[in-house]
């Protein structure tokens, strides 16, 4: 494997690292109970779980 002969400098690290970012959770409302939740994400109202607008238990999982 070729390696580099000289020492990268650390601009040079730096401007390759500049388009690393972290994107914001895109969130939605829940057509049913109208809660804001994560898309694509199972999330939890009133004890029960919903996804997609619809109940998928009837008591949510619990959390440890």
């Amino acid at each position: 494997m070729p390696n580099p002969k000289r020492r990268h400098s650390q601009q040079r690290s730096a401007k390759r690292r500049t388009h690393y970012k972290a994107a914001a959770a895109t969130l939605s409302t829940d057509s049913t109970t109208g809660e804001l939740h994560v898309r694509h994400r199972a999330h939890v109202s009133e004890g029960k779980l919903f996804y997609k607008g619809k109940v998928v238990a009837e008591q949510s999982p619990i959390k440890k």
